[in-house]
């Protein structure tokens, strides 16, 4: 029976080849996921132990906010000299550190990257854990002088000479560039600008007797968790964070852990559709090659084999296609990795492919999901093959289980379908996100399972109204390919099931993203009333001068300052949420408009009160009047009265859970030296949007980070944003037809094998070449269209149940877009086409008295 096994493995490799290319898909994201993830935590560990402090003294900070407030947290300088006399301690340094900076060349144009990594300017100070070295020019000394990274200066053509503009909180200054730095280890993409200490103190923190953190040497002799501890007790428990060389470095990945983890959930994500439309491909193929085997398998029972042997030879050969299509994925997979690689060295990071890190955990899970996905898929094929009776290899028919009936299909997809259909309807009446998401996902889950469980029931009343057109169209032809196409509905419907995975995830994405940018379109509509907003091309906030020079603009009527706050508040209902609160000036409501179900603008701005979202308020037993806790970087803390209650039927995005607000003045009050992070700009009388305009845009000239949008370009931004996500989405479309096309090429070819004698019969009595081929390629396109119309009705119904989730954060808006929906329509069909070209030419070259006399 080995002997046999191996044997038809070879002798069917051809046709097994496309559905190992499933495999190798599947297996290659999988393990090329592993691999690039493993390699850049593995570099960057090695980074972030190796320029770390024995111990790091920094500002304790409870609180964990997305949304960047300009200020710098700092320590006092005189802490060095404290923790040096700590007994056990080397030596220590005031560090000064910043990200909220722009660098801009001498044509005004910025010197950091456009790949989100950030520009950070620090002290030059030499130890022997300096990522970086002095390669050419001399170290800075004075405030006009500073050092650059030589990836920055080479990539931004920057020459020792050249002088940059530095623009930080504290306010803008020049600096002549006098060296240049190279790093010697990874460099993370970062730009760097070092300066003299002194000058890093009083030009980027305002002071010189601040620094925003402490690094502290350890004495031979004496362990980091031992120096910690004695540090802790000279500068109090609480009261700053102290952390060893490991605590930092393991709290620097952690930092860069939510990049990574964006990178593999993408590429798991591109791993599972290989996986679920691989499962369909490797079914079919499995199915098919045991009907035609039906004569193969009858002859081998008849000559002694039982059912367990049939049944393991099958699995046999589903294992050696696991092992084949596992083996290539892992080398496909670390090829996938290092183009990862590359890809992250032209956006500035640069790691090393010869650091590439294959774990053990990588080659097993290859094994695993290759091995396993093939495995399962054939279980239940192999199991028809054992109840293939000895008789069968007698019979003249070589197609197995054409007619057999679909009660059972038809029981259970009703049963899991009516499941789903409740989980749905349970998710569009839900009043709680929560409950409403979970709802969604078992519903999504149960509607597909009963959709590829009952799609063969499907084949026939549907193709029978998709292909009805072709015998009036194309005759005998079309009437035989749309009957080709109906004879197996169970092949049919696991052909267009791989089809409509990848379609119904892209119904149901476009129109949860239609719908929420048709939502903000209405919330910007209808709340935003200024002119123009003044903001950072990435949000983050701008120093003093912006704000002055649009003040100073001629033509500027009103300005109204936005600044974020991250706070925690504390509930009636004993919870403690952490979140975004914002700070506004007091003519807010001149430039934007806000509906409110108590209270008002004035109570809500006044010093010791904050607005909320009523909706939240309810939820956590607020009313207007009560006193809430709140929580300030930095430990400080106030006691605020929710004056105002709003109802905006906004949405709760960018982590500003429970739309709180207050004044300006409360912000600056509990965190100085925070930055505006948004202008509203209304334009004075008698001056055109258009002059001011382009009279902003010249004042703000000197500082390209920021620009000027009005409502249309506001709009356009939160598309844009959105767009992002719909494009992973028609990503893994195109992942998913890919393989979707391997299935019906697969199909067709193994179909043509398996009706070479019909094939040769027609030909006999007069079909021609063009219109053999003709017959494949409908039947391939009306295959294709069948999975199109399922995948996509289910999609919507998916689509418009997220919509209604959606709803319950206040985007309530639904829209379909119709011109998607055909235009994937109108491509399924050209996908039929595509795929059956091959088998099709491979029909039309058959010897017709070979083809008659197939066994």
């Amino acid at each position: 029976m080995l002997k046999a096994t191996l044997r038809s493995f070879l002798a069917h490799k051809g046709r097994l080849l496309l559905s190992a290319l499933a495999v190798v898909l599947s297996v290659a994201f999988v393990a090329g996921s592993l691999i690039f993830s493993d390699t850049v935590s593995r570099t960057f560990d090695r980074l972030f132990s190796s320029t770390s402090a024995d111990v790091t003294v920094e500002p304790r900070d409870d609180l964990s906010s997305s949304v960047p407030t300009g200020a710098t947290q700092t320590v006092p300088t005189a802490l060095a000299g404290r923790v040096a006399k700590v007994d056990g301690v080397a030596s220590t340094h005031a560090d000064v550190s910043v990200e909220n900076i722009t660098v801009v060349d001498s044509e005004n144009k910025s010197v950091g990257t456009t790949s989100g990594a950030p520009t950070i300017a620090t002290d030059w100070y030499v130890t022997d854990r300096s990522p970086v070295k002095l390669t050419s020019g001399h170290a800075p000394r004075g405030a006009r002088e500073a050092l650059l990274d030589a990836d920055t200066a080479d990539r931004k053509h920057v020459e020792i000479g050249d002088t940059l503009t530095v623009m930080a909180q504290p306010g803008t200054f020049k600096v002549d560039v006098v060296g240049i730095a190279t790093f010697t280890t990874t460099n993370p993409g970062a730009a760097l600008v070092y300066l003299d200490p002194a000058t890093a103190a009083a030009q980027l923190l305002g002071s010189p007797g601040r620094a925003t953190s402490i690094s502290v040497d350890a004495a031979p002799g004496v362990g980091d968790a031992e120096l910690k501890r004695r540090v802790v007790a000279e500068t109090g428990a609480g009261v700053y964070d102290v952390k060893t060389a490991d605590e930092q470095a393991e709290s620097s990945a952690a930092d860069l852990g939510g990049f990574l983890d964006v990178i593999k959930y993408v590429m798991l994500g591109f791993a599972g559709i290989s996986v679920l439309v691989g499962v369909f491909l490797i079914v079919n193929t499995f199915s098919m090659l045991i009907a035609q085997r039906t004569r193969e398998l009858g002859l081998l029972r008849a000559l002694g084999a039982d059912r367990r042997q049939v049944r393991r030879s099958v699995l046999t050969e589903a294992l050696l296609l696991g092992v084949v299509g596992s083996t290539l994925g892992l080398a496909a997979g670390i090829g996938l990795a290092l183009g990862l690689i590359k890809l992250m060295g032209a956006f500035g990071m640069n790691l090393k492919a010869t650091e590439m890190v294959v774990g053990w955990g990588t080659p097993v899970a290859a094994y695993v999901v290759g091995v396993g996905v093939t495995f399962v898929a054939a279980y239940l094929p192999a199991r028809r093959a054992a109840g293939v009776s000895p008789m069968a290899a007698l019979a003249d028919a070589e197609i197995a289980g054409v007619g057999r009936p679909l009660r059972v299909r038809a029981v259970v997809g009703a049963v899991v379908g009516a499941l789903g259909a409740a989980a749905l309807v349970g998710c569009a009446t839900a009043s709680k996100t929560s409950s409403s998401a979970s709802l969604l996902g078992l519903g999504v889950v149960l509607t597909l399972t009963a959709t590829v469980i009952a799609g063969p029931l499907l084949v026939r009343p549907v193709i029978r109204v998709l292909g009805g057109a072709f015998p009036a169209l194309f005759g005998s032809i079309g009437r035989m390919s749309q009957r080709n196409a109906l004879r197996n509905p169970r092949r049919t419907g696991a052909t267009a099931a791989a089809l409509m995975v990848g379609l119904a995830l892209v119904g149901g994405m476009s129109v949860a993203s239609a719908s929420m940018s048709r939502s903000f379109d209405q919330q910007i509509d209808k709340t935003l009333g200024a002119d123009f907003i003044v903001q950072n091309a990435n949000f983050v906030p701008f120093s003093q001068e912006v704000t002055d020079k649009v003040r100073g603009t001629d033509g500027v009527g009103l300005v109204v300052r936005q600044r974020f706050a991250p706070v925690a508040v504390r509930l009636p209902d004993g919870k403690r949420i952490e979140t975004t609160a914002a700070g506004y000036d007091a003519r807010i409501d001149e430039v934007a408009h806000v509906t409110y179900a108590g209270g008002d603008t004035a109570a809500a701005l006044a010093d010791g009160h904050i607005a909320m979202d009523l909706g939240f308020a309810k939820d956590h037993d607020v009313r207007l009047g009560s006193v809430v806790p709140v929580e300030f970087p930095a430990g400080r803390k106030a006691e605020l009265t929710v004056s105002a209650l709003t109802d905006q039927d906004a949405a709760e995005g960018f982590g500003m859970q429970g739309g709180l607000f207050f004044g300006i003045s409360t912000v600056e009050k509990y965190v100085p030296g925070g930055q505006d992070s948004a202008l509203y700009v209304n334009a004075s009388a008698g001056t055109g949007p258009d002059t001011l305009r382009s009279r902003l845009e010249g004042a703000l000239d000197p500082y390209p980070q920021v620009q000027v949008r009005d409502q249309a370009d506001y709009k356009k931004l939160v598309h844009d944003q959105i767009a992002v996500l719909l494009y992973l989405v028609y990503a893994l479309l195109g992942l998913a037809i890919v393989i979707a096309v391997l299935g019906v090429v697969n199909t067709l070819a193994l179909s043509v094998v398996e009706r070479t004698r019909e094939i040769g019969l027609l030909r006999a009595i007069g079909l021609g070449r063009r219109q053999l081929r003709r017959m494949i390629r409908l039947e391939s396109v009306v295959i294709a269209v069948f999975g199109a119309v399922l995948g996509l009705a289910l999609g919507l119904v998916w689509g418009v149940c997220t919509q209604q989730v959606l709803a319950l954060q206040g985007m309530k808006a639904l829209a379909i877009p119709w011109t998607t929906i055909v235009a994937v329509v109108i491509g399924s069909a050209v996908v039929g086409i595509v795929a059956a070209l091959l088998p099709a030419l491979r029909a039309s070259r058959m010897n017709v008295l070979a083809a008659i006399a197939h066994e």
